[in-house]
């Protein structure tokens, strides 16, 4: 017989932990503003700011401005979790990107702020959200109680998709009623009032770990060069899906200048392609594991699929097909989250996967700097329409390679657990 509570009763995740409901809301109004603030700033560059010559290379910089402190803090992340009380590490987070966009809002008020300024804040917002993230994450175990840790993990990864599709939508819509500093003060706010909510909640289960000094010395950690010498599927995997961010992440150049140069439309306009965009992947992340197939054999068809999808509106110039086409990316990019980190929690060591899993953020994440710059400065050169190609191009060899590489190598074979899928379920946004 099964010991587990029938689910018919129970109550919601975050009413059995009133903790956990409130730095999810936090967490929420962080992520939320964190992409409302770079939308919006892409936006504001892109239709507003940037000269007709530079606004490839200016949306293009700011990105990489924005998406480089999760990769090059890494370590510096690290350490700050493990050495500081959780609650004041996301507190502190919080807090100061509230103070950071508050002060550039009142700045705004007196004039309006040099593109310098902008991409300093939105570093500085980029730095603390790069804090926030993975401090959550690791925070689980302490505001919830043992049984609800993979519902809560899971719930948890599910809000980065709401999020995003929230901040993605309104951030343009902002700017085009408000102009940027609309943008700043909406940021401020949520960033304020999440440090709020965090500070009164009281962490129930936080407690420093107690060593035993009569046991055994924990067993020595492998590097990360050892752990990916050791899993070559799984180096294979994650180099493919490298090169495919490479063209993927390039959507958020390449649709502001969509909108500009070839619809000739506003703000609305981003937000819907934004919003089809995110909703694709939440769907994609909620049904990826009900599709047949092994792992690479999904994996292969859903890029070969995202690389039609991403070249079509360079061949159609019309709204509801890049609308469309925007929606199968994002629907992709939520199969694809879905089945191979599910592959990925089977198929490595329990010691190993604190390390497996930051070395794969990291070397996931750094091909978004790179890929923001490339196409800012190539949309410089070429028009919308052929940055569209280009990127439904670079995926072809990516795909073949991915059923190549990793389909003879028989890493494949198992399906992920039918219980991992949920907890899962919205991992497969791109960061």
């Amino acid at each position: 017989m099964s010991g587990r509570v029938p689910r018919a009763g129970r109550r919601p995740l975050v009413l059995r932990n009133p903790a956990f409901g409130r730095v999810w809301a936090g967490q929420l109004l962080t992520q939320a503003a964190s992409r409302m603030f770079q939308v919006g700033a892409v936006w504001w560059l892109v239709g507003f700011a940037s000269g007709g010559g530079h606004r490839g290379f200016d949306s293009g910089l700011f990105l990489m401005v924005s998406t480089l402190p999760a990769v090059a803090l890494a370590p510096a992340v690290a350490r700050i979790v493990a050495a500081w009380a959780h609650r004041t590490v996301l507190a502190g987070a919080a807090g100061v990107a509230g103070a950071v966009a508050a002060a550039a809002a009142v700045a705004e008020r007196a004039g309006a702020l040099p593109m310098a300024a902008v991409f300093a804040v939105g570093l500085a917002l980029a730095a603390c959200q790069a804090v926030f993230d993975p401090c959550l994450t690791t925070s689980v175990p302490e505001l919830v109680q043992d049984a609800d840790i993979e519902a809560a993990t899971g719930f948890e990864l599910s809000t980065q998709s709401v999020a995003g599709l929230a901040g993605g939508l309104l951030g343009p819509l902002v700017v085009d009623s408000g102009a940027l500093s609309g943008v700043i003060a909406c940021c401020a706010a949520a960033y304020l009032l999440a440090a709020l909510l965090i500070v009164s909640v009281r962490f129930p289960r936080a407690a420093a770990p107690e060593q035993d000094p009569a046991s055994d010395p924990a067993p020595r950690r492998r590097t990360l060069r050892q752990i990916l010498a050791s899993l070559p599927f799984i180096r294979r995997a994650l180099l493919c899906f490298a090169a495919a961010n490479v063209f993927t992440t390039a959507v958020y150049v390449v649709m502001p200048l969509y909108t500009r140069g070839v619809l000739g439309s506003t703000g609305s306009t981003v937000a819907l392609l934004e919003a089809a965009l995110g909703a694709g992947t939440l769907v994609g992340s909620f049904t990826g594991a009900r599709l047949p197939g092994r792992p690479v054999a999904v994996g292969s068809v859903c890029l070969a699929v995202m690389a039609v999808a991403l070249a079509l509106p360079g061949l159609v110039a019309d709204r509801v097909v890049a609308l469309g086409a925007l929606g199968a990316v994002g629907w992709c990019v939520g199969v694809i989250g879905v089945r191979f980190v599910a592959l990925f929690q089977r198929m490595v060591p329990a010691g190993d996967k604190p390390g497996f899993f930051a070395v794969m953020q990291a070397l996931l994440g750094a091909t978004f700097p790179l890929s923001s710059l490339v196409f800012g400065v190539l949309g410089d050169h070429l028009t919308a329409r052929s940055l569209c190609l280009v990127q439904g191009a670079g995926l072809v060899p990516v795909a073949l390679a991915l059923w190549w590489l990793c389909g003879r190598a028989g890493g494949d074979g198992a399906q992920a657990p039918a219980d991992a899928a949920p907890a899962l379920a919205a991992a497969g946004e791109p960061s």
